[in-house]
């Protein structure tokens, strides 16, 4: 692995920040969700609630070893001890950012993160038709598709489809080393 990113917890001086990675149009067309307009008011409130309602959901910040600067941001949602299963709740980065490695990087931390010290035996996530980028990264990283999910969600004037994805503990200790 590179190391060139590392993880860290939200601070309130990142919300000028993910306030415009949240914004933004492109990353959007993209991403599972709807699009909303998102004030800086909201992402405080958003940032807070990543900083001490984090039982179920972890929202990272990802930075640059060399300069400590945030380029994005990960997150894990749907954090079920009992059932020991997280989803995957996808990764934002800074367009000049992007293509660039530092997604698969991230994404490979995270994995560590989700097995290695949550003890998660089920990693799974959504994943749009259109998101081709991201269908690559996620099957580099081991992720099986499991099945297509018809009309997934509404957004640019039609319905999407979206691939749900995952993959386990012992797929991924087979893995490891290799990624």
């Amino acid at each position: 692995m590179e190391n060139r990113v590392f993880l860290r917890a939200f601070e309130y001086s990142d919300l000028e920040k993910l306030n415009v990675l949240r914004n933004d149009d492109e990353a959007f067309k993209y991403t599972g969700g709807n699009k909303f307009y998102i004030s800086k008011e909201y992402d405080k409130k958003w940032i807070e609630d990543k900083i001490f309602k984090n039982q179920h959901q972890i929202y990272l910040a990802i930075c640059l070893i060399e300069t400590n600067e945030l380029i994005g941001y990960i997150g894990i949602n749907e954090i079920d001890f009992r059932n020991s299963k997280a989803q995957w709740a996808g990764i934002n980065i800074y367009k000049n950012y992007s293509n660039k490695g530092y997604a698969t990087e991230t994404a490979k931390y995270m994995l560590k993160f989700v097995f290695e010290e949550l003890g998660i035996n089920r990693f799974y996530g959504y994943w749009l038709v259109s998101n081709i980028p991201s269908i690559k990264l996620a099957k580099k990283l081991g992720f099986v598709e499991e099945g297509l999910i018809r009309s997934f969600v509404y957004k640019n004037n039609n319905y999407q489809n979206a691939y749900l994805m995952s993959i386990l503990k012992n797929e991924y200790n087979v893995l490891k080393n290799e990624l």
